[in-house]
């Protein structure tokens, strides 16, 4: 690719978080990594990534002074080992644009829970990618941009296309869901977080001890949560969802269960592990229940519980 000019000071985009309405996982392969059956669902809480650009090749990341984060940031790793850092690191090399003239700078600014197993880091570097690629004038698309984004994690180029999804293998093969109404949820994000490392190395040792059933080497993603998203059915939904990363964050995270059981005691539909946790989501029957629900969570168990929604769009330029 010919070399991209920098054609603007800077460019501002978001990209939302997920949760997995229905995660099956696999045996880890030789390399250490776990073939997933995965629907993905893109939800309202999004992240807002500023790329300013810099003369001198630098690129940094930092908490965004134009944009209000709505959590707790005080874990989030200002350095390289941030995805958005990483994000635009890779795309300059992608392009083969020179490291010594075409630096950034990345304000970043939360809504998705840290470390709750919402994808809130890959939805940063989802934005990342959209925003630097704007910034350099690239002319890439959207699905351009989801194929570059797949060295960056398995949540990456969902974060770029949003909407509804069913992800094969690490989860980066995507298959696009046309979903009829939107999916009404409340989510509850832990005080704490969990390592997804951590959660999937338990799951196997649950399995290994028999504590869980073996996993077939090549999941099956359940074909009636994807029907119920097709008919707008989310009773059908609610029933058809499982998380075969739950059992094992609830082990590292007994309290959860407390919670899960509150919810469905309030009229959740169906209550679950949000991906690997620990963020609990709670199906709602419409946007009335979810607020209902939400209101009913606060009150009794004193934490926070978000209505959201989706399908929501992914990654773009505000």
């Amino acid at each position: 690719m010919s070399r991209a000019r920098t054609s603007a000071r800077h460019v501002t985009a978001s990209a939302p978080g997920k949760v997995n309405l229905s995660l099956r996982v696999g045996p880890p392969g030789a390399d250490g990594y776990h073939p997933v059956a995965s629907v993905y669902l893109a939800v309202n809480l999004r992240e807002t990534v500023t790329a300013i650009a810099r003369p001198d090749g630098e690129i940094t990341v930092g908490p965004s002074p134009r944009h209000v984060s709505l959590v707790d940031t005080q874990d989030v790793p200002w350095d390289e080992r941030n995805l958005a850092h990483r994000a635009a690191v890779h795309l300059r090399r992608h392009l083969g644009l020179d490291p010594q003239t075409h630096g950034v700078d990345l304000e970043v600014a939360k809504q998705v829970p840290v470390a709750g197993g919402m994808g809130g880091g890959s939805a940063d570097a989802a934005a990342a990618l959209v925003a630097c690629a704007a910034l350099w004038d690239t002319g890439h698309s959207r699905d351009q941009l989801a194929e570059i984004a797949v060295p960056l994690g398995a949540d990456v180029p969902f974060a770029v296309l949003g909407g509804a999804a069913v992800g094969r293998g690490t989860g980066t093969d995507l298959t696009s869901v046309a979903v009829r109404h939107q999916v009404h949820l409340v989510l509850v994000p832990a005080a704490a977080g969990l390592s997804t490392p951590v959660v999937f190395r338990t799951l196997d040792e649950l399995r290994a001890a028999g504590s869980l059933p073996a996993a077939p080497k090549a999941p099956q993603v359940d074909e009636e949560v994807v029907r119920s998203l097709t008919q707008a059915d989310p009773l059908t939904l609610a029933a058809a969802m499982e998380n075969d990363l739950q059992t094992p964050a609830v082990v590292l995270f007994p309290e959860l269960s407390d919670v899960l059981d509150l919810g469905m005691d309030e009229g959740a539909l169906r209550g679950m592990v949000s991906g690997s946790g620990p963020t609990l989501l709670f199906v709602a029957q419409d946007e009335a229940s979810a607020l209902r629900l939400a209101s009913a969570i606060e009150e009794r168990a004193g934490v926070s519980a978000l209505p959201v929604h989706g399908p929501v769009p992914g990654a773009h330029v505000l």
